[in-house]
């Protein structure tokens, strides 16, 4: 079965942005820093690469390694659509979770007005790619999706919010991770695998 794995950014705070959607506050370090720090994790994971960028930082043939499918909330798809680009992830299949979103925005991008649970198993269930699902946001859509979440890959950035869009919004529901594994860099920021116990 596909797993549905949360790869995200937040603050120490956990915040994934701030009250109003802004997420250019995480510290990258400097060029050196920032350079290490980029080019590992797109090696890691290219396919999180939004099209537009992937010719620049070199992925832009780059086969998907983890992912085929990519689940966001209209507001991580908003950045996006703000400007003019209607599919940001051409190279995955592309659902945006939205009541409010015109079904039609795109025909690569497939608009959920209904159940995100739903669509998600449905996802999982499927066979073929051996690859899985990326839920790339946001923290609303993160807590509908909680029961359904097997694994985080969570970027931890040395700064704190203060306010914003939580990691994951929804009721309260203690669901115990462990942590598989941790990556420090020198500009601070820790990736941090953890699947769900």
């Amino acid at each position: 079965m596909r797993k549905l794995v949360y790869y995200v950014g937040v603050s120490l705070d956990g915040r994934i942005a701030g009250p109003g959607g802004e997420f250019d506050f995480f510290p990258q370090g400097d060029e050196r820093q920032a350079a290490a720090y980029a080019t590992w994790t797109t090696a890691l994971h290219p396919e999180t690469v939004p099209t537009a960028f992937r010719a620049a930082v070199g992925v832009a043939d780059a086969p998907n390694r983890r992912f085929d499918t990519v689940v966001m909330g209209l507001g991580a798809y908003r950045p996006a659509l703000d400007t003019g680009i209607t599919s940001p992830y051409a190279h995955l299949r592309q659902y945006v979770v939205s009541t409010t979103l015109e079904p039609d925005v795109d025909p690569a991008v497939t608009v959920v007005p209904g159940d995100p649970l739903a669509l998600v198993r449905e996802l999982k269930d499927e066979t073929g790619s051996g690859l899985d699902v990326w839920l790339c946001g946001g923290g609303r859509l993160a807590g509908a999706l909680l029961p359904e979440i097997d694994e985080l890959l969570v970027k931890t950035y040395p700064v704190v919010a203060g306010s914003g869009i939580p990691m994951v919004d929804g009721a309260f529901d203690p669901t115990a991770f462990d942590v598989a594994e941790r990556t420090a860099f020198p500009n601070g920021v820790t990736l941090t695998r953890l699947t769900r116990r």
